[in-house]
């Protein structure tokens, strides 16, 4: 008779409905990663394809990444053609009809904010242009909370179980975030109008949320190597008027950075990007948070 009821439990608990499974995601580069886990906290499951110390514009369509893409009910894209050549071919070679582009479980986040820098002409003789505006959005912190917004939406179309739980942790994030975006225009007002140097055209989306000047780039066309030639032309103009700092990204390499620092009093500073850019940004508070300091360290 125990045997009859033990087989009988372990039917009816095979004929009970199923825990109700993670949403799976699949982000391009780590800032969607750790916005997708404020917004969804225990009930999702989130892939970083990247971390902070890529290239995002560069990356190998590696078999492990099709294997993820496979296994995803979401892919997180930044969009405007910053992972065009590795993430259409990851994607279609997973086979997973759920995530191709057009369909409810592919999602760009340029999709939610303004683009800035659309170019007024195409012409690949101009260097690493992207025609569809600069994907980099995720350098103004109000761009974070817009996606953070629509994110949330598209998380509760794809799992309506949790709905509820993606409304509220993104209603309490951006209650958080909002106050911190206000503590960083405070603490930063002092840099509004410092000259800067670019090593690459990254920051177009923090230059104008905190009103800082760009009056360089070290590249002399966008992706282009920095050339002798143009760096002496760039340290001959700063010679004229001067700049506070030349900013790069985490992932990019100093060697021009440090030319012109070398030759000149202008501060070299290297920013996070991403989440995990830094010691220091690790999470999405830490990145602004580490932003902000090393800005102002620079500026000083």
């Amino acid at each position: 008779m125990k045997t009859i009821l033990k087989f009988a439990f372990a039917l009816a608990s095979l004929a009970a409905p199923c825990a109700h499974a993670e949403l799976n995601v699949f982000t391009t580069v780590p800032e969607w990663g750790a916005l997708a886990t404020e917004i969804g906290g225990d009930k999702v499951k989130v892939y970083a394809a990247t971390n902070a110390l890529q290239d995002p514009h560069r990356v190998e369509a590696r078999p492990s990444l099709i294997a993820r893409a496979r296994a995803a009910d979401l892919v997180v894209a930044t969009g405007a053609e910053l992972e065009i050549g590795w993430l259409p071919l990851v994607i279609q070679q997973s086979g997973n009809a759920k995530v191709r582009p057009g369909t409810p479980g592919y999602f760009e986040a340029v999709t939610a904010v303004p683009v800035l820098g659309k170019p007024a002409r195409l012409d690949r003789a101009e260097g690493d242009i992207h025609p569809q505006g600069d994907p980099h959005i995720q350098t103004d912190p109000r761009n974070i909370a817009r996606v953070a917004q629509a994110l949330s939406a598209r998380m509760a179309q794809l799992d309506p179980a949790d709905a509820a739980v993606f409304e509220s942790r993104t209603r309490q994030f951006l209650e958080r975030w909002n106050a911190a975006v206000a503590k960083w225009e405070k603490d930063a007002a002092p840099l509004k109008g410092v000259r800067i140097v670019v090593q690459h055209k990254a920051f177009g989306y923090l230059i104008a949320w905190l009103g800082l000047q760009e009056v360089a780039a070290l590249e002399p066309k966008p992706g282009m190597e920095p050339t002798t030639a143009h760096l002496s032309e760039v340290l001959a103009a700063l010679e004229k008027q001067p700049a506070k700092m030349v900013l790069r990204a985490a992932y990019q390499g100093d060697r021009a950075s440090q030319w012109l620092a070398q030759r000149t009093r202008i501060a070299p500073v290297a920013l996070p990007f991403t989440v995990g850019g830094t010691d220091g940004a690790r999470d999405l508070f830490g990145l602004f948070d580490d932003t902000i300091a090393r800005l102002l360290k620079g500026a000083a």
